[in-house]
């Protein structure tokens, strides 16, 4: 080597001083992470004592997951390590909350004995990422909520619905989400929920309509509770006083139409899933009050 350079590596001694091949640095090199102090008389590449400082500084950012893009983005001053660290910080949370959620189908599967169609389900919606759930759930929600005429605090409420797995989800949790997605992809349930909801739920500036007192609280099935305890039947004077009682004068056939919806789109299922996908308490299931109801509608509406 000339006196010229008598202070520079090749590439060769760099790789040597650093302990990383020859291919590597080259590579390196020839993506501006690493560049050349200068050249020789042949062309080939030279260093210098910068050059190993740069060259462990970008090892230690791959080491770190960066991108050789995004390497060369950090040394250049386009972007600071801490940005691109943030942003590493959110992708390898992703991926925590992936393996977390894979963890709790295993545990599903082998706490249900899953057949082979079962635990292909569940390893498809297990591997979705939170943006392919979060499309399953918004798409069922324009499906099945979306153009209803309701007003603005209610359709509010209903945009801002989701139904998301936490990031450390239980078993029963994932088995409740796999049962959901079921549903959320069965266009036919959606338009069962459709049709309940256009039943239960109010026109701006209108009140609720007859039925959507049964949904909307929880006193009529505890009623209904109560009066099968005591062996009440659902026709005859002792069914009819019951009604009475729980809606007044309200139009029953509204109601009735109301109930059989609900019925039909098991609305008792949906809620009860979806408050333990959120690790709620949820209220027993309440299906066999609610048809000891439309049996007593239906008696009644016949005398």
């Amino acid at each position: 080597m000339d006196d010229e350079h008598s202070d520079v590596l090749t590439i060769g001694q760099l790789a040597h001083r650093t302990g990383l091949p020859v291919r590597t640095l080259r590579f390196w090199s020839d993506k501006g992470a690493v560049p050349p102090v200068a050249r020789s008389a042949s062309g080939y590449r030279l260093y210098n004592a910068e050059s190993v400082a740069r060259v462990e500084l970008v090892r230690t950012l791959r080491e770190l997951g960066l991108g050789l893009d995004d390497v060369c983005r950090v040394l250049c001053g386009r972007i600071t390590v801490a940005e691109v660290a943030d942003a590493h910080v959110a992708a390898l949370d992703a991926q925590i909350r992936s393996l977390e959620v894979s963890r709790a189908v295993l545990s599903t599967m082998a706490k249900r004995g899953s057949t082979a169609e079962e635990t292909a389900l569940m390893n498809r919606l297990a591997r979705l990422s939170d943006a392919e759930r979060k499309q399953i759930v918004d798409e069922f929600k324009e499906e099945g909520f979306g153009g209803l005429r309701v007003d603005r605090r209610l359709r509010d409420h209903m945009r801002a619905f989701s139904i998301e797995l936490p990031h450390d989800p239980t078993p029963d949790q994932v088995d409740a989400w796999i049962e959901l997605a079921e549903l959320m992809r069965d266009s036919g349930f959606c338009a069962r929920l459709r049709t309940w909801m256009e039943l239960n739920t109010p026109a701006p500036g209108q009140a609720l309509p007859p039925g959507a007192s049964i949904w909307c609280t929880r006193q009529i099935v505890q009623t209904v509770a109560e009066v099968r305890k005591r062996g009440i039947a659902h026709e005859g004077p002792a069914a009819a006083e019951v009604l009475s009682e729980l809606f007044g004068d309200a139009d029953r056939a509204a109601v009735l139409r109301s109930l059989e919806a609900g019925i039909e789109v098991g609305a008792e299922r949906y809620l009860g899933l979806v408050a333990r996908v959120s690790g709620q308490a949820s209220s027993p299931d309440a299906t066999e009050e609610l048809k000891w109801l439309a049996r007593a509608l239906s008696a009644a509406d016949q005398t």
